[in-house]
């Protein structure tokens, strides 16, 4: 990616919100901002009440011409008429994504900080790859993306690669130039104002 371009901008949902307010939110933030890309993260495997998010998000997204992709759920992504699936085992289901969503639909694989699981997953069909978390979260095993992976895959490979997990306003800075997305959750969410959160983050790209 050419040092002057900023990033793009990809949101992920919460893992949990609510149905009557989430939407809204989500709505405003992208009327005042450019959104690539949106992720439906529920951490719950109720399909109902997956179901009924999906078509909430689906409609806020897809009126203003915004992809919306589904974490894991790859059996719900053409039943739900989403735009893909973003995958968390790395490489390993990117090859079946693939071939089931066939050449339009969007494939993301979240790697962690692994550059081998990353380059399995460009091999195998990922039209992106995410590292992170590349800030410090109290989630996980305290493995962190750094800025080195992010400048070696932007030197080395073409797959699009997403920097996400506890993203600050210094990270942002620090690896604008070396990524193509930035993934936002709680970054956002956890704000009074999650659109003003996203406006100072974007002032720090550059």
């Amino acid at each position: 990616m050419a040092e002057t371009e900023r990033p793009q901008l990809y949101l992920i949902t919460p893992p949990e919100f609510d149905l009557d307010v989430f939407p809204d939110r989500l709505g405003r933030v992208l009327d005042g901002a450019e959104i690539a890309c949106i992720r439906l993260a529920l951490a719950t495997k109720d399909e109902d009440r997956l179901a009924r998010a999906a078509d909430a998000l689906r409609e806020v997204a897809h009126a203003r011409d915004v992809a919306l992709v589904i974490e894991s759920h790859l059996m719900m992504v053409e039943r739900l008429g989403l735009d893909g699936v973003h995958l968390t085992d790395a490489a390993r289901s990117v090859r079946k994504a693939r071939k089931e969503l066939g050449s339009d639909g969007i494939v993301g694989a979240f790697c962690g900080a692994s550059r081998h699981d990353g380059m399995n997953a460009g091999e195998g069909g990922a039209d992106y790859v995410s590292f992170g978390p590349v800030g410090s979260s109290p989630l996980g095993d305290g493995t962190q993306a750094d800025r080195d992976l992010f400048s070696w895959w932007s030197e080395m490979i073409e797959v699009p690669v997403v920097a996400e997990g506890a993203l600050t306003g210094d990270l942002v800075e620090s690896l604008a130039p070396v990524t193509d997305f930035f993934g936002l959750g709680d970054e956002l969410w956890r704000a009074d104002d999650p659109l003003a959160a996203l406006e100072a983050l974007i002032a720090r790209m550059g």
